[in-house]
């Protein structure tokens, strides 16, 4: 478990000890990362409920994910479990879900996080392929969690579109106040572009439903036959039917073919930043800014939503958690060899980091700037979308 925690949950302190913990330069990085932002008004519009099904949580992962016959997926997930904190598997989802409570809670008047479900995947047949759900977090749970924690969560739903019961289940929740819909194509197996999709498309279109979806590609529970559902022109079937789309991580890593010239791949970037120069989709079409300064997506995409201030209205901020507490992928002298970010502010980030990395990811994303023009996120990114939440 060492070695375990050299790629996760190696931090030195209690998200508490941000009080006593931080140097002074570290402090004054955290009061510029707010001085345009109100706490009690951020939004992580991305954070993944996962459990083993303890404590009576409903959640539940492909025993594979436990197994040392599947020896790659074992350390996948011990990997996430160190990074959320989990020591206790007989209770890892009450300790998962009270750590997250903590690191969001130990920001003086913060906001709140949107935690999301994760349906089943679904055979075009409608039943379920059990062997290809690598996890899942009922409706209920997110609901029952946002109802305890009030001023911590607000939930996320996932409707498969292929289940004989999507309608129903999708105005359930839509009466119920849901006004996100989770979707991850390429480890759930649906087309955005399938029609069966239609009718699905006008209830949420109906309820004003948003759709956050992931986009590109999908290296943490997907299958490569599936990667295909990732390619954000898919969407356009959506979009076209007057749907809000989310598309998560704005598309920045992979590649998909370009569908308007068939038989060419290309970055999957690019397919989404042409939909978000449609002019039909200005104000349908929205990007979250999850996973985007992990070193493996540096630094073109990034790079290019700093350059494009005109964007800045349709992005919205999401952490991806856990996968910031994640050492492996977090690498923040590749931040400081791209120039997005200088090596002061990394031995100041990285001190935040071992305190709390959900406000990490948040204020390295604030810390950022171009190489040239010294151009930033927008402080808009990290409130309330008015459009979204309408």
């Amino acid at each position: 478990m060492c070695l375990i925690h050299m790629f996760a949950g190696a931090f030195k302190h209690e998200p508490e000890a941000l009080n006593t913990k931080l140097s002074h330069g570290a402090r004054r990085l955290l009061e510029q990362a707010f001085a345009d932002v109100d706490p009690g008004r951020l939004r992580d519009y991305h954070v993944h409920m996962v459990g083993l099904g303890t404590d009576g949580s409903g959640m539940a992962v492909n025993p594979k994910m436990l197994s040392w016959w599947h020896p790659l997926f074992r350390i996948r997930a011990a990997v996430y479990k160190s990074g959320a904190h989990v020591t206790d598997y007989a209770h890892a989802d009450r300790q998962y879900i009270e750590r997250l409570v903590r690191l969001i809670g130990s920001v003086e008047g913060h906001g709140k996080a949107h935690i999301l479900a994760f349906d089943h995947y679904y055979n075009e047949d409608g039943t379920i392929n059990h062997a290809k759900t690598n996890f899942y977090t009922p409706n209920e749970c997110v609901y029952r969690l946002a109802e305890q924690y009030p001023d911590v969560f607000a939930p996320t739903i996932s409707v498969h579109p292929y289940r004989p019961d999507a309608l129903q289940e999708l105005e359930k929740w839509a009466k119920r106040g849901a006004r996100f819909v989770k979707w991850l194509p390429n480890a759930q197996g649906m087309n955005a572009a399938d029609e069966r999709c239609d009718d699905y498309y006008r209830l949420m279109k109906q309820y004003g439903m948003t759709l956050l979806t992931h986009a590109g590609e999908e290296q943490a529970v997907a299958t490569a036959e599936d990667q295909v559902f990732g390619n954000p022109l898919l969407f356009r079937r959506p979009l076209e039917m007057g749907v809000k789309v989310i598309m998560a991580h704005c598309a920045s890593l992979g590649e998909n073919e370009d569908l308007d010239n068939p038989g060419h791949k290309v970055k999957s970037f690019e397919l989404f930043m042409r939909l978000m120069d449609d002019s039909r989709y200005a104000d349908l079409l929205y990007g979250d800014l999850s996973a985007m300064t992990q070193f493996n997506r540096l630094p073109g995409p990034m790079v290019e939503i700093l350059r494009r201030e005109d964007l800045h209205d349709r992005l919205i901020d999401g952490s991806d958690y856990p996968l910031p507490a994640i050492n492996i992928v977090i690498q923040t002298r590749a931040l400081v060899k791209h120039g997005l970010i200088t090596r002061e502010q990394r031995t100041f980030l990285n001190e935040i980091y071992h305190c709390n990395p959900l406000l990490f990811d948040y204020v390295v994303k604030r810390t950022l700037r171009l190489p040239g023009n010294g151009a930033r996120l927008s402080a808009k990114i990290f409130q309330p979308n008015r459009e979204l939440e309408r």
